[in-house]
């Protein structure tokens, strides 16, 4: 694959647009359920889009989005991903109703948005939320649900699916209420943190994430090149660890997805993670004095020097 190749796949694994990402989630959710109703539609298409404003800081009550490495793209791409495990995992020959699917894609939207401040909150950014940001996160979901008229059952649900995406919680400690809810939490877990490493701006953006875990508390890094020193140890020791034993290796429904839609048999994202990794090791962290000028996608090292 050429470098042209590669950048047209990239696109359309991490779309710019939201607009292109909404239509993506659309296209294959029609693929999967040939009768998705016009009133599913709504719901997904208020909830992508009310995502949206929020981050923006156009919906009321709350701050524009202030934490540059959980942001609106992020949450954007890991609802997409979301729908690519969801498809790969109903090709597999597993029951995923439309009402649990559409909510497991609004959980990938929501997931991330206890770490936007309210109107009111004028200390410091989002970042600060980020040790209790899940639970901040599933009480904005379940205030959403209960003002769009949801079932008190179907709201509860969020909560578990959302779970599954704290990394300090064991899988087997939360009470799914359904088989199905616990792959969908499964499935979310595992596109969040796929999706993550899986960028290509992944290694650039680990600067942003020292700098909200700093804020947040989380104070185990001394320096931003440690934590970029201790993320292949995280990778293959627990994020991999969390992919197979508390997430059921449910990322194997991506190849699926992949062969069935684009057909090619292959993981676009595995590759991508396996491709950041490779850099990080071989270059990035052979260049400790000068590992910012091994870090130049998106001017993201240049803007951090300009902003310190």
């Amino acid at each position: 694959m050429n470098k042209n190749d590669e950048a047209v796949v990239y696109y359309k694994l991490f779309p710019n647009e939201p607009s292109d990402i909404f239509n993506e989630i659309l296209k294959i959710l029609n693929a999967i359920y040939p009768d998705f109703t016009g009133e599913e539609v709504g719901i997904l298409k208020d909830a992508f889009w009310d995502t949206v404003r929020l981050f923006k800081g156009q919906y009321p009550g709350y701050k524009a989005c202030n934490t540059p490495y959980h942001d609106l793209g992020h949450s954007l791409t890991v609802s997409l991903s979301t729908t690519r495990l969801i498809d790969g995992a109903i090709i597999a020959g597993k029951k995923i109703t439309p009402a649990i699917g559409i909510l497991g894609i609004i959980a990938a939207l929501f997931h991330d948005v206890g770490l936007i401040q309210a109107i009111e909150d004028d200390e410091g950014t989002g970042a600060k939320y980020t040790i209790v940001h899940e639970e901040r996160s599933i009480k904005f979901m379940k205030n959403y649900l209960r003002r769009k008229h949801f079932s008190n059952e179907y709201i509860e649900l969020s909560s578990q699916i959302i779970a599954c995406t704290m990394m300090n919680l064991e899988t087997s400690k939360i009470k799914f209420k359904t088989g199905e809810v616990e792959l969908i939490g499964k499935i979310l877990g595992t596109a969040d943190l796929y999706t993550q490493i899986a960028d290509r701006l992944y290694l650039e953006k680990l600067l942003y994430l020292y700098r909200e875990f700093q804020e947040g508390g989380i104070n185990r890094f001394d320096s931003e090149y440690d934590l970029l020193k201790s993320t292949e140890d995280f990778y293959k020791n627990i994020a991999f660890k969390r992919f197979d034993d508390e997430l059921s290796r449910v990322y194997k429904y991506m190849k699926l997805h992949f062969k069935e839609r684009w057909g090619v048999n292959r993981d676009y994202y595995r590759e991508g993670i396996d491709k950041n990794i490779e850099y990080l090791t071989n270059v990035v962290l052979k260049y400790r004095d000068d590992y910012k000028k091994m870090l130049r996608r998106a001017s993201i090292t240049m803007k951090l020097d300009k902003d310190s």
